[in-house]
């Protein structure tokens, strides 16, 4: 008879999972071992059980599939709750096994004890105890459904003398599509988008995740009703791609055409997108919101109509009901604003030769030119997204991977693992931060024990560039911020990794080109600017006192010379 631990991976490898990432420990053996007795099935050991749980989140993002990640009991599962919380926030099926020590211990304050069903609780929909081996498959089910069907994270905490009992219960089938259900609103419904839309004058769009799958709808409602498209970040990958109404990003990492858009409009169509910022709502356009998830409507802004439904569907029956409209004056308009933000975002990608630092903007720009068509990139948050959000450009089949909704620091290089796992011919590229980096080190030695060929583009500016501008931004001195990094191309290659390390403008696309050509992991460690200012679509009233505060205190505090330098750098190109 087999034991419990044998009948988890037989229902993990029935539903089509080929690996699971972690960390091994005693409370996993049962685990381990019957990995590594099953054909076709991989224990894809991490350095860092948070890599696990980011590496299974992009597996699960990029094919839709659920992924799973696991943690040795206490500290080992304990490690997987950043990662988690990252991809529940993300929405992609992740389950997570949490070992637990030994049944008859729980309770009595037992040498790394837990509770697991109360950690995970804010960071996944189900997480439950299996108490006894034959509960294991009805529980297991469970949990894979729930990740599935609630596109989130499921966690099943198992006790390692559990795993290792007889289990007379054999693997049950999962016996759901991981595909999302058709939703169409309400006839009535759609009558009433109709009426809104027919009679507005300025429509707008703003599009979000939720548009994956729903290009050619979206692109030829926006020819219907002669509408800008703004994304919000998490829909550029499905959104931003041969799309002529394509009038860029708004919030803060945004630009000034996709904010004037949506402020300047009668009538907001909001679709599949929880876009969080409220103040980058308009204030008097009638708003009408599709989401699948009904919790999701109103949530940001006042919404005047609410439909619930897939973005697809919706959009193929509330089409036939719209009138083409004939005036495409503020579609123009629209449209020149967005020519003219994008041609000074790309006035700001320079090189001048021999010209140090290094612009960082420059440097996203040759990346785009130099990467496949198919490449897949991993932003690190903070300025690596803001540069990978205005000058990456999607083309509806590269991939953009980043903790967009939970904001985490670290997440591109175990991302990037993920990625390259489950895709093993394609070009995998982080936009790393040097923060970002440093902060999980260690699974730079995942990719040369995998010789996984992920190419880790590290953009040096010795600080935490995106938190020091919020404090500038805010009228703060800028401190605990200052970054004192080691030689990382160096580090890459005492780790056998090529490392690759560029000064000069110059020399940038012939390190990228030397790297991708590699065949195996490399490193290519970029200084640019500190003082390289990101700034929003719009400007408040606070950030401008803020910012004046920030000039007058560092006066006061005796770094007036970083003023000339923020002149220098953004002023006087």
């Amino acid at each position: 008879m087999a034991n419990a631990a044998d009948v988890l991976v037989d229902m993990l490898a029935a539903s089509g999972i080929r690996r699971v990432y972690g960390v091994a420990g005693d409370s996993l053996n049962g685990v381990t071992e019957a990995i590594r007795r099953k054909p076709d099935f991989e224990w894809l050991h991490v350095r860092h059980e948070e890599a696990a749980a980011f590496a299974a989140g992009a597996e699960a993002h990029l094919t839709n599939q659920l992924a799973v990640c696991a943690g040795s009991c206490g500290p080992g599962n304990l490690h997987l709750i950043n990662g988690l919380f990252d991809c529940q926030r993300s929405r992609v099926p992740v389950l997570a096994i949490a070992a637990q020590i030994p049944s008859q211990e729980i309770g009595g304050t037992y040498f790394q004890e837990t509770s697991p069903q109360q950690l995970f609780r804010d960071c996944s929909h189900y997480c439950e105890l299996v108490t006894h081996p034959d509960q294991l498959p009805r529980l297991l089910g469970i949990a894979m459904r729930t990740a599935v069907a609630k596109r989130g994270v499921a966690v099943i905490v198992i006790p390692g003398d559990i795993a290792l009992k007889s289990c007379s219960a054999g693997p049950i089938s999962l016996a759901i599509s991981p595909e999302l259900p058709r939703v169409v609103p309400q006839e009535s419904e759609l009558d009433a988008a109709a009426e809104i839309l027919n009679q507005a004058k300025k429509i707008a769009i703003l599009g979000g995740a939720g548009c994956e799958g729903a290009h050619s709808e979206l692109v030829g409602l926006a020819a219907k009703l002669k509408s800008p498209i703004v994304h919000a970040l998490r829909g550029k990958e499905f959104i931003e791609y041969d799309n002529p109404y394509d009038v860029g990003m708004t919030g803060l990492l945004g630009f000034s055409s996709g904010y004037h858009a949506m402020m300047n409009c009668d009538a907001l169509l909001m679709l599949g997108t929880d876009f969080p910022y409220r103040q980058f709502y308009p204030h008097n356009a009638q708003i009408i919101q599709v989401d699948l998830r009904g919790e999701q409507i109103a949530r940001r802004t006042k919404v005047d109509l609410g439909l619930v439904g897939t973005v697809k569907d919706t959009l193929a029956a509330l089409s036939p009901k719209l009138v083409e409209k004939s005036d495409d004056a503020y579609l123009k308009k629209c449209l020149d604003h967005y020519h003219s933000a994008r041609k000074a975002l790309d006035d700001l990608a320079v090189g001048e030769p021999g010209k140090k630092p290094i612009h960082p903007q420059y440097l996203a720009s040759v990346v785009n030119e130099v990467a496949a068509e198919d490449a897949i990139f991993a932003a690190d948050v903070g300025t690596p997204t803001v540069w990978s959000a205005r000058y990456l450009t999607m083309n509806g089949k590269r991939r953009l991977l980043g903790s967009f909704n939970h904001g985490s620091m670290a997440n591109a290089l175990p991302q990037a693992i993920g990625a390259q796992v489950a895709y093993p011919g394609r070009q995998v590229i982080t936009f790393s931060g040097d923060g970002g980096i440093a902060m999980l080190l260690g699974d730079l030695l995942t990719l040369k024990q995998f010789n996984l060929p992920v190419k880790l583009i590290v953009f040096n500016n010795s600080s935490l560039g995106f938190v020091e501008l919020e404090m500038k931004a805010t009228g703060f001195v800028d401190y605990a911020t200052d970054l004192q990094n080691p030689n990382f191309a160096q580090l890459a290659e005492s780790a056998g990794i090529l490392g690759l390390r560029v000064e000069t403008p110059e020399a940038i696309r012939p390190s990228l080109e030397e790297a991708l050509a590699h065949d195996g992991p490399a490193l290519i460690e970029v200084l640019v600017n500190r003082q390289e200012l990101s700034m929003p679509p719009t400007i408040s009233p606070e950030q401008v006192l803020g910012f004046s505060l920030y000039m007058i205190r560092a006066v006061m505090n005796g770094r007036g010379d970083e003023l000339v330098d923020l002149a220098k750098t953004n002023l006087f190109r």
